[in-house]
Formats: structure tokens, sequence, C-alpha cells
């Protein structure tokens, strides 16, 4: 290298930064690749005002930590990218961009980062090329002069091993674990690295997930608080763009009522103030920049497909509509399951027309076993996440014993009248396995696996899918299913809340000739017998479930949960099935029952196909 261009290094490391914003450098040197942006080329931060102060904040000399609650589509993630440019090209400093899982890390660094080094002219050569010798340039760790980035995953202890660091950003961390290993919080191990730097930076950006257990919104509150405000198109006046001001039912396009005047603004209006946008913090005392944005202030995405998306979440049900809440809103999700008492449920009551009413396509069953009995739900399916409790069992009896299971058996093999005139048969059964007769459980579910009959184990991990992968791991070599309880409880409690009509209510019987069919008062105390508490576990708060009463039984909300965690099992193609019934067609003896959709992982090969019949 010659004598210039060693002068020329070492100002760019030692000299003082220039007087540049990130939001200035964006805009006069980033460029985004077609593969990873809508809108491929130059950068330009005036697209979406709201990313400026957002992006400014990070390089302002007064502040050093900076928070940014927000949906999933006002590309935060580019405001992140734009960060780790700036700082590689004008303030080079050891950077380390934590992603929730390594897996996550390295798609980062191949699909995003080393395409923006590619197509930013000024990071040409600031980071070496991969496949030179010595380059510095690994998946995981990129060097460049005056600093390095590391590409950390939340759940990896060995990514997060000691490495001074001045900036440090974290993306999506309210999907980090509660511990990295064994070694603790992954977000307290971070900080810790960047403690030998007094100018240090540190920034938090994700969506929400749960009130009280959401790491952004607990560090969104220690913060200043800032929401994105706009002028109205008539009145002038500010205000937030919220999702309690738009009016769509009966309306050709969405529009937004002013809060003050009461004008109502079509997308494109209230998008036109945008550039006289400004940020209005609700708690200004605090040395935290802290910023809220939903997707209604989104150039990327219009009013109609933000309607289009809540309406389809509101007929899937409440667990979507937590989802939608969360990516387009982005807020947290309120428990509601302390409010919910069992004389509510009552209003739930109706007569059903047969044993089967005509909205139920499915039928799975949940098995819980106790010393002394074996208690059983048979559950109803049908579209929008719809539920029907069609009876309530409990076979008393030692479940060491052959005939116990025999009754059982008997039980789950028996048809089941459709309002159709069709019968119907049990289509998948889960049966816990964690108690006391785990052989039993194994034993009986063994030959059963081609009828959908599947041992399974609940896990109460907070954030764990409903239903995971089948493990062989046992001496019995049968698919053992493990169950997300905690998220299907939640799931559950949020549809008992539902209103008549709404995706995910859930029905139970009222039969004048028959009697109750098991859903008495015991029962539907017992299915509402616990109640989601927010702990603090290695010192992050995540959810537990409690008993709201300990005299309580709990077994009826565990059998529910299992038929629940049945229908992920089966995952049925439930339009295929519901206009098979309602084409009222019956089914010819010897012709396979309805399709349904292939199953995650090695299942398909386990599942029998079963449904109607004669």
């Amino acid at each position: 290298m010659s004598l210039q261009g060693v002068i020329s290094r070492a100002n760019n490391i030692w000299l003082p930064p220039p007087d540049l914003s990130v939001s200035e450098w964006a805009d006069e040197f980033r460029r985004l690749p077609p593969e990873a942006s809508a809108e491929p080329g130059y950068w330009t931060t005036s697209r979406a005002p709201y990313q400026k102060a957002m992006m400014d904040a990070v390089s302002s000399r007064g502040v050093e930590r900076v928070v940014m609650m927000t949906a999933a589509q006002i590309g935060k993630t580019e405001l992140l990218l734009n960060v780790i440019g700036y700082f590689i090209d004008k303030e080079p400093s050891p950077i380390l961009m934590m992603q929730p899982t390594l897996e996550m890390g390295e798609a980062f660094s191949k699909d995003r980062l080393s395409t923006m080094l590619r197509d930013t002219p000024c990071l040409h050569g600031k980071v070496k090329d991969p496949r030179a010798r010595d380059s510095g340039n690994t998946l995981l760790h990129k060097t460049f002069p005056g600093g390095h980035i590391t590409i950390a995953g939340a759940n990896s202890p060995a990514s997060l091993a000691s490495r001074p660091i001045r900036i440090l950003l974290c993306d999506e961390v309210d999907r980090y674990p509660v511990s990295a290993g064994t070694e603790g919080d992954p977000l307290t191990l971070a900080m810790k690295r960047t403690a030998n730097f007094w100018n240090r930076k540190i920034v938090f950006v994700s969506t929400p997930t749960m009130k009280g257990a959401s790491r952004i919104e607990k560090e969104y509150e220690l913060s200043d608080m800032s929401e994105w405000e706009v002028p109205c198109p008539k009145c002038g006046k500010y205000q937030a763009l919220d999702w309690e001001n738009v009016i769509y039912r009966d309306k050709t396009e969405p529009v937004m009522r002013c809060q003050h005047c009461g004008h109502e603004g079509s997308n494109s209006e209230w998008q036109a103030g945008q550039y006289m946008g400004r940020w209005n913090a609700s708690n200004p005392d605090s040395s935290i920049r802290g910023f809220h944005v939903n997707a209604l202030s989104s150039p990327w995405v219009t009013w109609s497909e933000i309607v289009r998306q809540y309406v389809e979440a509101e007929n899937k049900g409440v667990e979507a509509l937590k989802v939608w809440r969360n990516t387009v809103l982005g807020l947290p999700w309120e428990d509601m399951t302390g409010a919910l008492e069992p004389e509510s449920l009552d209003l739930h009551r109706e007569e059903y027309p047969a044993e089967v009413p005509g909205g139920v396509f499915v039928l799975t069953a949940g098995v819980d076993v106790q010393d002394d009995r074996l208690e059983c739900e048979i559950l109803g399916h049908g579209r929008r996440n719809e539920t029907w409790g069609i009876e309530y069992r409990v076979f008393y009896g030692d479940p060491g014993l052959p005939e116990l299971w025999l009754e059982l058996d008997a039980y789950l093999s028996r048809t089941w009248r459709h309002e159709s005139g069709r019968e119907i048969l049990v289509s998948c059964v889960c049966i816990d396995s964690a108690g006391h007769h785990t052989e039993d459980v194994y034993r009986y579910c063994k030959p059963r696996k081609r009828r959908n009959i599947f041992a399974i184990v609940g896990r109460g991990t907070f954030g764990m899918p409903p239903v995971s992968k089948p493990s062989l791991n046992n001496r019995y070599h049968l698919p053992l299913f493990k169950l997300g309880v905690s998220t299907i409880k939640g799931d559950l409690y949020m549809r008992l809340q539902a209103e008549k009509g709404a995706g995910g209510y859930c029905h139970f019987p009222f039969d004048r000739e028959n009697g109750h069919r098991g859903y008495d008062n015991v029962y539907f105390s017992g299915l509402v017998s616990e109640r989601m508490v927010i702990k603090r576990v290695r010192g992050q708060e995540t959810v537990t479930w409690e008993p709201r009463k300990r005299h309580i039984r709990n077994e009826p909300l565990d059998c529910r949960v299992y038929a629940l965690g049945a229908l992920g099992i089966f995952n049925p193609d439930m339009e295929r099935l519901a206009r098979k019934f309602e084409g009222n067609t019956q089914t010819e003896k010897g012709t396979p029952p309805p399709a349904m959709k292939k199953s995650s992982g090695g299942t398909r090969r386990l599942m029998l196909r079963r449904g109607l019949r004669l």
C-alpha cells in the first residue's frame, strides 16, 4: 500500500467523525439491492419520513439507548442496515448484531448484510471478499479498518462470548429466549460487552408480544415514549393514526376519522401529510429515545390491505387477532384470562339439532389419565376455528388394568350422528402420557397409531408452537408428540371470550332430553381453573399458568387442550370437508374419506384418513 493510502486509512480511523447523521449518510450513499428490496436503487428517507428521527437518534451524541417498538411493515431491518453501514463507513467501531437465533443471524448475514456491502459503493473494499486469504470475512464475523461486526444468536452462548462492543443492535428482542443456554438473559450478556465504551450505542428493535411479558414494551415504557403523528388533512391538528379511528364497514375504501374535527379522510389524503409528520414524546424527561409507529403510517402497505388482514384474522380467531395486533399495530396483546368466570360460559350453551351439529366437519378427542380414572372430551371443529363440545365422559377404574382401556377404546371407536344424516368418527386422539401410567398409555397407543391415537406430553414453555414434530425416542418406538400447552391455553381462553358469530367461538350443548352431556358446572369450573401469570424467571418476565383456586380440578381444561392439539396433528383441509358435508352427498361404502392437508414432519405416513362413515 502507498504512503498516501496508509495516511488516508489512518485518517478514517483516528480523525473525529464527520458531522453527518445516519439518515444523511443513507440518502447520500446507501443503495438497495434488487433481491432484498421491493424498491431497489437509491435510498430515500423521505419515502417514509418517520424513519429519519429513528435513525438519527442512533448517531446523536447525546443518546446512548434507542428503543423501537414497531409494526412489522415499517422498514426496521433497513434502518438497522443503515446504522451498520454508517458506522462501518464513518465511525468504524466494533459492532454486535444480535438476532433471536443463530440461524436467523446467518440468514441476515447472507441475505441482507452481504447484499448491502456489495451494492453500496462507499463500503466497497472496507470488508474484504470472503474468498480472499486472511480476509477476516466469515458468515458471522466481518472485519473492516477500525472495527468489526459480529452476528450472534440470542440462543447461542458461544456467539455471545466475551468481545468488547461499542454498537449493540438487538433485533426482534421479544423473540429472544429467557436464557442463552445456562448463561442467563442474552440481552444482559450482550449489554455487558459494551461496558468499556463511554460512547456506546444500544438499540432495541421488535414487534411486541404479550403485555407484561414483552421485553420491548418494558424498554419502551422507560423511554421518552414518542408516537408518530400527522396532521389532519382538513383541520391540520396532529394525531397518531390509531386503528380505533379507521372506518371500513360498508365503504369501498377505508377512511380515518379525525379525532378533533371528525373529517373522514382516505389513505392517500392522510399519507400526503406524512412529510409534515412529527414525533410526540409523552415522557420527555427520559434520556432514552423510544419510538412507536404502526403499519397505518407505512407507505408499503395500504389501509385496504390492513383491513383485509384484520377481517381475515377476525375470521380465523383470537390467536390470529393477537398476531395482527402485534405485527400490524405494533402493540402488545393484553391478557384477559383472569376476568373469565365459569358463569359467563352459560351463555354458550345451546340445544343441538343432532349429536353433532351441522357446523362440525371434524371430531377429535383429548384424554387425561388420573390414578383412578380416565377423562375424555369429544370436540367438534368447523370453519374459522369454531368448536362444539360434543360430550365429556369420565371412565372410573384402574388405568393399570386393560379393562378400563377397552372401555375407552369402545368409546373412541363409536360413530356419532351428524345433522346431515351421516355418521362421523373421531379423526384423531391425544392421550396424556406424563402421569403415573406412562407405560399403560404407550401400550394402548402403540397398536392404534393408524387410527391416529397418539401419546402426548405437554410442555409449558412460553412461545412454544402448539404441536411439535413427534419423537420416536422411547422404548415402544411410537410417535410421541409434544404439545405447547401454554400456547394452546392462551388461544383457548381468548376463544372462550369471543362473541357468538366471531371466529373461534366455543359452543356447548344443552340437551333437554339427554341432559348436559357432561358439561355441568363442575366442567366449566375446571375449564377456566387456571389463569395466566407473568413471572420473573432468571431476571426476565415470562408467562406461566397457575390454578385460580386450589380445590378446583383442571382435567376439563387439559382434555380440551389435548383435543385442540389433536386437530393440529391431524391438520385437515377444513374447506374441502365443509364442501363434502354441505354437498349432502352420502358416502358410498368403500369410498375413501375426504382428503386432508399434508401434515408436518413424518406424520403423513401415520395418518389414516378417517372421517365419514355409513
